[in-house]
């Protein structure tokens, strides 16, 4: 069982920290709904886990064939047909079947989301369309989970209200960003445009160029709306604006290094001078929540001499 054990890859549940932020917004801005607690929590959380483990399962499978182009993916189970159809597709539903049955335990809104981000890994995978395919669509497509995946975390504490669209086009755009980076980093560890082309399909129409170049565009959308979303609801958000902006510049000097921790976000835990610097964003974003600093109001409102 341990190929397929691999494939559900537990190791990538590390990537639902981008549930919090979702979770904490709703907790900081009042929506907290009377009925939650620890429980639903940790249900939502094994939901979450289940359905991202259903579409790595589907992921690696149908990727076998293109992984073999690939020079570390190559390895990888089903790029050495060590899996078979049945078995993939039993655990596939399995998975899913999972974690929708805990998402309805939490509410209606969060089983909705959780069956969207379910969607998209088939969107993302599975013929005819098989957005991962598609130049630009693949990058856009993967990064939409990261709406879903604040939203999941807005709805284990509130099903009543809905987040402001400013802060999931920015979590959106910011998801985007990290995507294209990672694609930038692998085609240029790949180093040839044929065999980078073999690997994946929307490669064939990128170069290092198209990749570096939408990163910053995806980038500028994400602290633009971000920033609408901070000054939105508290003035005193504007001071961590430049800290965001040192974030998305590290992470891209991250994804200019040759063997780069971009390629697999998972092990961003290497970086721990980066996953430190993190840590210090969320802590000053946290404590403006609560501290007052009325002078920053004249750059809202008009000053009378």
């Amino acid at each position: 069982m341990s190929p397929y054990l691999r494939i559900a890859r537990v190791d990538h549940w590390i990537k639902n920290i981008f549930v919090i932020p979702g979770l904490l917004s709703a907790f900081v801005l009042g929506y907290a709904h009377p009925e939650f607690n620890w429980l639903l929590l940790a249900i939502g959380f094994a939901s979450i886990c289940a359905i991202v483990s259903a579409n790595y399962t589907i992921n690696e499978f149908l990727d076998r064939e293109f992984d073999r182009f690939h020079p570390t993916k190559r390895h990888r189970a089903g790029a050495q047909g060590d899996l078979k159809a049945h078995l993939v597709w039993c655990q596939y539903a399995l998975l899913a079947l999972a974690g929708l049955a805990l998402a309805a335990l939490v509410n209606r809104s969060f089983q909705v989301t959780a069956a969207l981000l379910l969607l998209m890994g088939l969107l993302y995978n599975v013929e005819p369309v098989r957005t991962k395919d598609r130049v630009y669509l693949d990058v856009l497509s993967e990064s939409i989970n990261n709406p879903l995946r604040f939203l999941l975390g807005w709805f284990l504490v509130t099903a009543t209200v809905f987040p402001p669209s400013s802060i999931l086009i920015s979590y959106w755009m910011g998801g985007a960003f990290l995507m294209a980076v990672k694609r930038y980093s692998e085609y240029r560890m790949i180093g040839d445009a044929a065999v980078a082309g073999s690997y994946r399909r929307s490669f064939r129409k990128y170069t290092e160029d198209k990749l570096l170049l939408s990163s910053i565009f995806y980038a500028l959308n994400s602290v633009f709306f971000l920033g609408v979303f901070l000054i939105k609801y508290r003035i005193e958000f504007l001071l961590s604006f430049p800290l965001f902006a040192v974030l998305f510049v590290w992470y891209l000097r991250i994804g200019l290094k040759g063997e780069s921790a971009a390629q697999a976000p998972e092990k961003l835990y290497r970086e721990r001078r980066f996953m430190a610097y993190v840590a210090f964003l969320a802590i000053a974003v946290l404590m403006l929540f609560f501290i007052d600093i009325p002078v920053l109001r004249v750059l809202q409102e008009p000053t009378v001499r």
